[in-house]
C-alpha cells in the first residue's frame, strides 16, 4: 500500500523547500521522500501507521521557527507539517480554557484570548508563526516565563499519536489529574521524539489590567546583575526580568523609544502587571531595586509606549543579526548566581575564537542567549563561531547549568544530553524513547 493510498490527495504535497529546513540554518537541510499535511488527527495516525508498517522515519514540523535543527528532517522519510491541522476546536472563555489543534498559530491564540479579556501567557518569538504544536513539542518559553511559566505549565491535556499509530489522550479539560503516569509532561518538550501531537487544552487567565516596564540602565554588566539579584531579592514578582549587554545595546539602542543615555553600557528590563493598584505597588518596588547605581530608570505607563517597548525587545535579535549576516544564538541556563559568570565568559569565549560576541535574555530564569557573530560568505569566521558555542555548552554544564532553556536539543546539540545528564539518566532517557517508540522513527536522531 503506497502513502497515497492513506491520505487525501490534496494532503500530499512536494518534499522541498521549507518543509527541509527550520530557522537553525548552519548549512543543514534535509530529505525527505514525501510532505504529508494531515487535517484531522485520524490522518496523522494514518500516516504513522504507515510509516510503522514500512519501517520509513517521520519527522513532525509546526511553524519551522526552531533554532535547534529539531524540525529538520535528517534522516529522510516523511515530513508531517500541520498547518491544515488549525481548528479551534473548543473555547470557554467564562471557563478560561481553550481546545486547539497542533496547527493552531501562538499569535492567534492570543488574540482570541484577549478579544474575551483573557491571556494565554507564554510568549515565545515569532508567534505568528509558530505552532501550538510545535511550541508544546519543545515547552516554548519567552519573556513572561518567569511570573507565568513556560508552554508547559498551561497545557493541561494533550491529545496525540503515538507509535504505531494510535490516538491517544492525555489529562484534558481539568486542572487536576494523578490517575496515571504523568505522559503529559513526557510528550511535552519531547521534540516529536515520542509522539506527535494533535491537539491540546490550554489554560487561560483574565488579562492583566495594567502593565508596567521598568527599564535600568548601568555602567557595567557588575553594575547591572547587582541590580537584578536585589530585584530577587526584594520579594516581588515581576512579569519578567531581561538584560542586554554592551554589545547588544550598542547593536541595537539606537531604536530603543527612550533613548540610551551616556554611560548606559547594560539595561535590566523588568515589569509589573496586574490590578492597577498592585501592579503600581510592584513598579515601585521595582524602580527602588534598579535605582542604586544606575545611570537612569525610565518608567513608561502609557499603554503605546509599553507595547512599542516590547516591540522593540522583539526586534533585538534581527538588530543584532544585521550586523554580519550571520549569528549563532544559544539558549543555555544556568543557576542565577552565575548570571555574571556567563556576562563575562560569553565575551572572552567570542575573544578566543576572534568572533564578535554579546549576551542577552531572560535573565530571571538564568536563561540567556549568548551570541556569536559571522559573515556567511566567511566559512572561517562561521566554523569559529560555531566552535564558540560548543565552548559556550561546556561552560554551561560547568557552572550547572543546561544547554538549552528553551530552544531544545534537536540535530544542532546531539552528543550533549548525554553528558549533561550522565550515563544512567541517559540510560533512563533512551529507555523511554524505546518504550514509546521502539522501531526509532519519529523525529530520528534529535533528543540525543
Amino acid at each position: 500500500m503506497a502513502l497515497a493510498d492513506v491520505v487525501a490527495p490534496e494532503a500530499l504535497v512536494e518534499p522541498k523547500g521549507r518543509y527541509l529546513a527550520d530557522l537553525m540554518g548552519r548549512g543543514v537541510v534535509g530529505t525527505a521522500d514525501a510532505v504529508v499535511l494531515p487535517s484531522t488527527a485520524e490522518e496523522v495516525a494514518a500516516v504513522m501507521r504507515w510509516c510503522y508498517e514500512t519501517g520509513t522515519p517521520l519527522t513532525a514540523r509546526g511553524g519551522g521557527t526552531g533554532l535547534a535543527g529539531g524540525a529538520i528532517p535528517v534522516e529522510g522519510g516523511v515530513v508531517m507539517g500541520f498547518e491544515r491541522l488549525n481548528r479551534v476546536r473548543q473555547f470557554d472563555p467564562l471557563l478560561w480554557r481553550m481546545h486547539v489543534e497542533a496547527g493552531v498559530t501562538t499569535g492567534d491564540v492570543h488574540r482570541l484570548a484577549r478579544e474575551s479579556g483573557l491571556r494565554f501567557p507564554p510568549d515565545p518569538g515569532a508567534a505568528e508563526i509558530s505552532q501550538i504544536g510545535g511550541n508544546i513539542a519543545c515547552n516554548a518559553g519567552g519573556p513572561h516565563a518567569f511570573k507565568y511559566g513556560v508552554t508547559g505549565n498551561w497545557v493541561t491535556g494533550i491529545e496525540a499519536v503515538i507509535p504505531p499509530g494510535v490516538i491517544v489522550r492525555s489529562g484534558g479539560a481539568i486542572r487536576k489529574d494523578v490517575a496515571g503516569y504523568d505522559v503529559k509532561s513526557l510528550l511535552i518538550g519531547s521534540e516529536g521524539t515520542l509522539g506527535v501531537v494533535t491537539a491540546a487544552w490550554l489554560r487561560l487567565v483574565p488579562a492583566p489590567e495594567v502593565e508596567l516596564p521598568v527599564i535600568g540602565l548601568y555602567r557595567d554588566a557588575e553594575a547591572g546583575i547587582s541590580a537584578i539579584e536585589r530585584v530577587l531579592a526584594s520579594g516581588v514578582v515581576p512579569a519578567a526580568i531581561e538584560y542586554l549587554d554592551a554589545v547588544t545595546l550598542s547593536y541595537s539602542g539606537g531604536a530603543y523609544p527612550f533613548g540610551i543615555p551616556e554611560g548606559g553600557a547594560f539595561m535590566v528590563m523588568t515589569e509589573a502587571d496586574g490590578a492597577r493598584d498592585e501592579a503600581r505597588r510592584v513598579a515601585a518596588e521595582l524602580r527602588t531595586a534598579l535605582d542604586e547605581d544606575a545611570v537612569a530608570v525610565h518608567v513608561p505607563e502609557d499603554a503605546t509606549e509599553v507595547a512599542e517597548l516590547w516591540r522593540w525587545r522583539g526586534g533585538v535579535a534581527f538588530a543584532i543579526l544585521a550586523q554580519r549576516g550571520g549569528a549563532f544564538s544559544e539558549d543555555i541556563a544556568v543557576p542565577l548566581d552565575r548570571l555574571r559568570d556567563v556576562a563575562r565568559e560569553t565575551l572572552e569565549i567570542g575573544a578566543r575564537h576572534d568572533v564578535p560576541a554579546l549576551s542577552f535574555g531572560h535573565a530571571g530564569d538564568g536563561n540567556i542567549h549568548s551570541t556569536f557573530l559571522f559573515a556567511p560568505e566567511e566559512a572561517d569566521q562561521e566554523s569559529r563561531a560555531d566552535a564558540a558555542c560548543h565552548e559556550l555548552f561546556e561552560l554551561a554544564l560547568r557552572l550547572g547549568g543546561t544547554v538549552t532553556g528553551e530552544h531544545g536539543i534537536g540535530w544542532l546539540k546531539r552528543g550533549q544530553l548525554e553528558r549533561q545528564l550522565g550515563p544512567d539518566a541517559y540510560d533512563l532517557h533512551l529507555r523511554l524513547k524505546q518504550t514509546f517508540d521502539p522501531k526509532g522513527l519519529l523525529n530520528p536522531g534529535k533528543k540525543r
